[in-house]
């Protein structure tokens, strides 16, 4: 009898595995946050797009400068708000970004970003003495965090992380996947991608990068390089998409904190890897306001960052600068 009863048990046992393994598959969720579409795949029993929407919730709550009921607009607005724990990470890797690219990055730059309309407000016009009288309440030194509270050193600082957030919410959603075991995952939200694992195909997840191609519309993408990531992430910025064309000049949507206009450089793209999404897409950000010998420099002194920057020559032809684990990456 006891014979009888252990061989059904094991039988038990390898058909729950056997059917728990068949169970597994790759799922996929799109949908729209912060303005710009994400494209979420996974490896597991089951879809979760409640706890995907849950997750996005939580960083919309907090970081959307556009929502009312974010902790980021009552912020900007002098509402008095107890921060959160996602602004509160959010603003310290931004102080730290800012700290390293010697305040070239730094999201309390809004009021500039609005000037220039590509914020949560736009101004009518733009000159000198518009510039030098918003630099005033302008810098990462003049905001700090004393708890769970911003102190502002003049109450017309306003902060924009649209640079840092979407990186930020892929890490979450890859938060949520790693406490449910999900070993194998890839999470692109707004051209920012963390992964895990392989893909469906049992390879690392390629992730294209497309031409710096002025193409406002976002339809033309035609293939520059592609990237190979395992258990790393990979954020984007590049001046060739959000812009508009005024008096026969070309506005992009980077903004030099520094200068109050927007960023000349000779980088086109600036691609960085890391292991989490929110360095990546602050750093990726921040290249695009520095020349590529300056970028190089910068990005040399961060232990465990990869770039690759597409960066033009004097007669417009197009170049790539890759890092050494970049260039070996096939």
């Amino acid at each position: 009898m006891i014979k009888k009863i252990v061989v059904y048990c094991c039988c038990c046992f390898f058909l729950c595995v056997f059917s728990c393994k068949q169970e597994m598959t790759y799922y996929e969720t799109s949908g729209e946050i912060f303005r710009t579409s994400f494209h979420i795949k996974y490896n597991y029993s089951k879809p979760l797009v409640e706890e995907i929407q849950s997750g996005l919730k939580t960083i919309d709550l907090s970081l959307n400068p556009f929502n009312r009921e974010s902790i980021i607009y009552k912020v900007n607005n002098n509402i008095p708000v107890e921060l959160d724990d996602c602004f509160i990470t959010v603003f310290n890797k931004a102080h730290e970004v800012s700290v390293i690219s010697g305040g070239r990055y730094d999201i309390s730059c809004a009021p500039l970003v609005n000037l220039w309309g590509f914020g949560f407000s736009k101004m009518e016009a733009v000159n000198q003495t518009i510039i030098d009288s918003l630099k005033q309440f302008v810098g990462y030194e003049k905001v700090r965090l004393e708890g769970k509270n911003l102190l502002k050193k003049d109450p017309r600082i306003q902060l924009n992380a649209s640079s840092i957030a979407k990186g930020y919410a892929c890490d979450i959603i890859a938060e949520i996947f790693d406490s449910l075991r999900i070993t194998d995952y890839m999470i692109e939200i707004g051209g920012e991608v963390h992964t895990k694992g392989k893909n469906a195909n049992g390879h690392c997840w390629r992730i294209e990068i497309t031409k710096p191609i002025d193409d406002a519309s976002g339809q033309e993408k035609e293939r520059m390089d592609v990237v190979e990531l395992c258990d790393k992430s990979m954020a984007t910025s590049g001046n060739y998409r959000n812009y508009y064309i005024k008096d026969g000049k070309k506005i992009a949507h980077t903004i030099n904190p520094l200068t109050g206009y927007p960023a000349e450089s000779n980088i086109l793209s600036a691609s960085v890897v890391y292991t989490d999404c929110m360095t990546a897409d602050a750093f990726a950000t921040a290249f695009m306001t520095m020349n590529l010998e300056t970028a190089v420099a910068v990005a040399e002194q961060i232990p465990g960052l990869d770039y690759l920057f597409i960066y033009a020559d004097a007669e417009g032809n197009l170049h790539e600068k890759k890092s050494p684990n970049m260039a070996n990456n096939k």
